[in-house]
């Protein structure tokens, strides 16, 4: 973790750790949170306001929920399948007053809520799994029609070129962070993609 993360989470006061591969296999990924100067990037987007209701797929121990939530005003339910990272995102929202839901269950699994409309991955499992979550996502959007956006921080290859083939999704714009790094890597951008 970047010492100015280190400090973000002291100023904020929750501890999300840096990257750990404890229980990371072929279908969940190591865990790693989203880093704050991509979500300050992500924020000063306008992409989210007080009305969103984002969903973070894969929420870890919550810093992305926490913060958008904090400096946006939205509602932001955070999807997190291993109970220790669970524990630790219900202890970092401990004493906040914020618009913050956390659910342990599969991604697979959960039922997306009628009024969602922001759905954040940062690469958090296999593409099999990603399938099942975008069909997941398809079926809500028919059963309660609105406009979805779906973002993607750090893109997988398989991801993207899954999401080029369906039909009912579109490509729609990208936040660059690639200033933000010293690695040189297309990676390091927000892509935004709507249903």
């Amino acid at each position: 973790m970047e010492f100015a993360d280190i400090y973000k989470d002291k100023l904020h006061n929750i501890d999300t750790e840096g990257r750990s591969e404890k229980y990371s296999d072929d279908d969940i990924f190591p865990y790693e949170p989203t880093p704050y100067s991509v979500l300050e990037r992500l924020v000063d987007s306008g992409i989210i306001d007080e009305d969103s209701h984002v969903i973070d797929y894969g929420s870890g121990m919550g810093r992305t929920c926490l913060y958008l939530a904090e400096k946006t005003g939205c509602r932001c339910t955070g999807i997190e399948c291993i109970d220790e990272f669970y524990q630790a995102s219900l202890k970092n929202l401990s004493e906040k007053d914020l618009k913050v839901e956390f659910v342990k269950c599969s991604v697979e699994d959960y039922p997306l809520p009628d009024d969602s409309d922001v759905m954040y991955f940062f690469n958090p499992f296999s593409e099999e799994i990603f399938k099942q979550v975008i069909d997941n996502i398809i079926d809500s959007y028919h059963k309660n029609p609105r406009e979805i956006k779906l973002l993607f921080y750090y893109p997988s290859d398989e991801y993207i070129a899954f999401l080029m083939r369906v039909d009912e999704i579109t490509f729609f714009d990208e936040i660059d962070c690639t200033d933000l790094f010293d690695e040189e890597t297309s990676r390091n951008r927000i892509m935004i993609f709507l249903l």
